[in-house]
This record gives C-alpha cells, structure tokens and sequence, in this order.
C-alpha cells in the first residue's frame, strides 16, 4: 500500500498556486525529502514543462517510488538517496530546489549541510523555495506554531521552527539572496532564495 500523507493532499494547492510562478521559467527541479511522493506527482502532473527529481532517504524510496509508477508521468525521475549531510549530492543539471517540512524535522548541522549543498547546486539564477512554518525575530506567527514547535522539540530536542532571519544567513553563505517571502495557510510560509551570479 502506498504511503499516504493527510498534509499533503489539505496543503498541495496553495502550495502548487505559489510554486508555480517561481519555477515558471525551470526545467529541472530537485525535490529535497520527497517524503510519501505525493507532492512529485501533483506538482510534475500541474507542471509539465520541468523534470522533478525525487529524493529522500532510502527509507522512503519505495512508497515515493510507488506513487510514481502509478501516476506514470514522463517529468518524473526514480528517488535519489540524500541524506543531506551524509550522502553526497547528485550531480544534476537543475534550476530549481524544492523542499517541504523538513527545516523544522532536520537537526540545525543538517540545515546548514542543506543550504550549503543547494547553493553549490543551483546555477545562476537557479531558486530554492522552502516551504513550512517559520519564526521571524525569534518570536511564533501563532500559538498553533508554538505548540506546534513544543511537540517536535518533545520528540527530539535538535529539532524545531526555524528562524527566518538565520536561514537568510545561511542562503547567504551560499550564494543566495532572498526572492520573496509567501503567505500560506495554517500558519505556514514559502520562503524563496535565488542564487546570485557570483559569490562575493
């Protein structure tokens, strides 16, 4: 049985609406944790122009796999393992980074191995968008997300909501700069880098 991911169906539009625009002009896009697979059929099925990269775990692999071979889209490719600070990134000719819920389930070292990996990546002009909830200043959007943050960090204390403004600093160790910052529902956000033609 495939995997299945209540979130993922209740956040696929809104969030399909915001991406849609960034990546307008890509052709190849890497999705970072690519989870239950349901977001790379969607949003390859809505946009037929890019290729989506699937990746994860190798846990993951073969329930995203599954709900590849059943949507059977020519845009879609088979999962590649990342585990963002273990495993060595793909060498893919991409123009787009996409990743969904993962800054607040991943460590802080992973966070960083992330950005850094998707800065060196991305061709000039090439964008990253991040979707999930953020603090900005250090401070919640709502009491959803604070209680939202205490029950990750019960789970695992290295995790939690990240601030914006400190992975601002870490897009701009990479190379990028931010593009824009998108309002979704239930109090979560699209964050967007875009990686500058040169490092200074």
């Amino acid at each position: 049985m495939k995997p299945y991911a209540e979130s993922c169906e209740q956040n696929r539009d809104p969030i399909l609406e915001a991406i849609m625009p960034l990546f307008a002009r890509c052709r190849s896009i890497l999705e970072i944790g690519s989870g239950t697979g349901q977001h790379a059929v969607y949003f390859a099925s809505r946009m037929p122009h890019l290729v989506w990269h699937t990746s994860d775990r190798k846990a993951h692999h073969e329930g995203i796999q599954m709900w590849l071979d059943e949507a059977a889209l020519p845009n879609t490719r088979a999962p590649i393992c990342l585990d963002v600070i273990a495993d060595p990134w793909p060498s893919l000719e991409i123009d787009g980074i996409f990743s969904a819920n993962t800054a607040h389930i991943m460590h802080w070292p992973e966070v960083e191995a992330m950005f850094e990996g998707a800065g060196a990546l991305l061709p000039q002009s090439g964008r990253f968008a991040l979707y999930g909830p953020f603090n900005y200043g250090g401070r919640y959007t709502s009491d959803s997300n604070a209680r939202f943050d205490s029950w990750l960090k019960s789970r695992d204390p290295d995790s939690g909501i990240r601030n914006a403004e400190e992975l601002n600093a870490l897009a701009d160790r990479a190379g990028m700069i931010p593009q824009g910052d998108y309002r979704m529902p239930a109090n979560n956000r699209i964050l967007c880098w875009e990686r500058e033609s040169s490092l200074s």
